[in-house]
């Protein structure tokens, strides 16, 4: 099973799935997470953020994920993610993939801005330091029209958001685990 996220930067992918991966292990699922900055450092550093180098680093994301998949582990892809497009292809390729959209409004993810990023991307045109791609910024955004779950940051506190990823992980894995049993 392939559950892949994806949100804004900020939106709380990464503390979610984080959160949820140590609640999965508890309870004897196999787990593991592909976190979109990590692997942006290592397996996709020669990639920038074009739309073509975006799609890259998610099919290179999923193609690890299908991997481990393929090996009885639920995987959790924690990316922006930012286009319908390669959330398609993805769903696509592998079997049991599931998107979730973790959405959080603008105004709270400028608050946040836990890398800076925001503020870097609001500088005035021409500022050398301004970002001029921070998706839902200066950059798209695709709002999947039908995610398989929606967590909303904005509204619902860490545990509460936790707690429906952990249940719908947990829903969908023993589905797809009795077909086999």
């Amino acid at each position: 099973m392939i559950v892949q996220l994806c949100g804004l930067s900020g939106a709380g992918k990464s503390t979610i799935t984080s959160a949820v991966k140590i609640k999965l292990q508890s309870n004897g699922y196999p787990i593991e997470v592909i976190d979109g900055d990590e692997y942006r450092t290592a397996l996709c550093r020669d990639l920038g953020f074009s739309m073509a180098d975006r799609h890259e680093n998610i099919r290179r994301l999923a193609f690890v994920a299908g991997r481990l998949s393929a090996h009885g582990i639920i995987v959790l892809i924690s990316a922006i993610n930012p286009y319908h497009e390669i959330r398609q292809e993805v769903a696509n390729t592998y079997p049991n993939v599931k998107t979730v959209f973790v959405d959080c409004c603008t105004d709270v993810l400028i608050q946040r801005d836990t890398k800076g990023l925001y503020a870097r991307a609001l500088l005035p045109d021409g500022h050398p330091e301004r970002l001029n791609n921070l998706t839902g910024i200066n950059d798209c955004f695709d709002v999947p029209p039908s995610p398989d779950l929606y967590i909303n940051t904005c509204t619902h506190s860490t545990r509460e958001c936790t707690d429906s990823l952990y249940h719908f992980v947990t829903t969908h894995w023993d589905l797809i685990a009795s077909k086999y049993d």
